[in-house]
């Protein structure tokens, strides 16, 4: 039986509940805000700072770009969007305590 080629660059997209446009005006992720190893919060490129629940409520507003919120185990959070880079994925930003 032929092997069907797979586009495997899709699978990311598809963990997003939901993934908003971006304002203009939206800002970036540019660090994380970590407490005891998880993430509580985020640094937006304005030097703003976020609780958790404060940024996946911007970001679905289209309050920042390069975003897409996701849900495991019922809790939802922000997951970079694949864009080919890896420099700006959440997971490697750095982390900064409250």
């Amino acid at each position: 039986m032929p092997e069907k080629n797979l586009d495997l660059s899709s699978l990311p997209m598809l963990t997003l509940k939901h993934i908003p446009e971006p304002n203009a005006d939206a800002q970036q992720i540019t660090a994380l805000i970590k407490e005891r190893g998880r993430i509580t919060g985020y640094r937006l490129s304005d030097g703003r700072t976020l609780n958790k629940e404060d940024g996946i409520r911007l970001a679905r507003q289209g309050g920042i770009r390069g975003v897409g919120i996701a849900t495991r185990n019922g809790s939802e959070y922000l997951k970079s969007l694949p864009d080919g880079s890896e420099r700006n994925n959440l997971g490697n930003l750095p982390s900064v305590t409250p």
